[in-house]
């Protein structure tokens, strides 16, 4: 037969608090103690953020939590010497690393955006972000030589709005194949977004469409696209003309998706793992074809573009 306790003696909890009462003195020091946590907890972040302030000689690695000199940075071509970890770069920059010298020639770099829907305070974010990134879009598209073979290329900009794809960074993309599928030449691109651009709202959405169409057109013609996917790849982009390439390569640690981690983990409730949607991951599941390393790259692409250089074939009499 099995004893029931008792709820009225000693050990029940209703008796216990009546005969050992909390005592307040108690209560306070665990606020107190808990309130100097919370304070020492934002001390100790303020401090972080003040220590890991960069300066005009010195940049922070927030991989390795190091500090790299700025001429060290650029002369390793914006690469942490410490963990490999690939800084972002500048179009003007990666043109320099890649196109061969003074061979680089713009196309509609005066096209710009502007505020179809009359989104609020999107007029002033379109004129930080041209202040901040010195360029019109967040696109810059033209022609270069690589290794001596001619090439169509674009580049996306993260510090224009994050890359973010809207109408003009759509219509530069565009033209820019229409215009390698008149000439006959490959196209290289450099991916770089955070996806469709929210301010443009459908029409933003809409390019993810009409970029594609003229992939398929180049692509139809026999000609070569490669693109090289950088960090950070997503939304729209990853959606749609990053991921439709003919050989599609990314840059070391590069995060390639289509929702970030962070709205998969709100999504689901469960932390993700940190190495899911970077580039060895990817490449693991058959996404993409190569990671090359920006200081590789050159030679690299140097020589898949010799390799499917499109030569005239005349007919050999008999």
């Amino acid at each position: 037969m099995r004893f029931k306790r008792p709820k009225n003696t000693l050990e029940g909890e209703g008796k216990k608090s009546r005969l050992f009462p909390k005592d307040k003195s108690q209560t306070k020091d665990k606020k107190e103690k808990a309130s100097r946590e919370k304070v020492n907890k934002e001390a100790k972040i303020n401090r972080e953020s003040k220590d890991h302030k960069e300066s005009k000689e010195e940049i922070y690695c927030k991989k390795c939590k190091k500090y790299i000199s700025r001429i060290d940075l650029e002369k390793s071509l914006h690469i942490c010497p410490f963990c490999n970890h690939h800084f972002m770069i500048s179009p003007k920059e990666r043109i320099k690393i890649l196109c061969d010298e003074n061979s680089f020639v713009e196309h509609n770099q005066d096209l710009k955006s502007v505020n179809i829907l009359d989104f609020p305070d999107y007029d002033a974010k379109l004129e930080k972000a041209i202040k901040t990134s010195g360029e019109n879009e967040s696109v810059l598209c033209g022609l270069c030589s690589i290794g001596g073979c001619e090439t169509a290329i674009f580049i996306m900009n993260g510090e224009f709005m994050m890359g973010s794809m809207g109408q003009i960074t759509g219509e530069k993309i565009s033209r820019l194949f229409e215009y390698a599928t008149d000439k006959s030449l490959p196209v290289l691109g450099f991916s770089l977004s955070g996806g469709a651009r929210m301010q443009e709202g459908i029409i933003s959405l809409m390019q993810m469409a009409k970029v594609s169409s003229t992939v398929k057109r180049h692509s139809d013609q026999g000609n070569l696209y490669i693109c090289v996917l950088t960090n950070p790849t997503s939304g729209g982009v990853t959606a749609s003309f990053a991921m439709q390439a003919d050989i599609i390569l990314a840059e070391p640690d590069a995060l390639v998706c289509f929702a970030g981690p962070r709205v998969i983990e709100q999504t689901i409730r469960k932390k993700v793992p940190e190495e899911l949607q970077r580039a060895t991951s990817v490449m693991e599941n058959g996404f993409i074809d190569d990671i090359v390393s920006r200081k590789a790259q050159k030679t690299y692409l140097g020589l898949l573009l010799k390799m499917h250089e499109r030569k005239e074939v005349k007919n050999a009499s008999i």
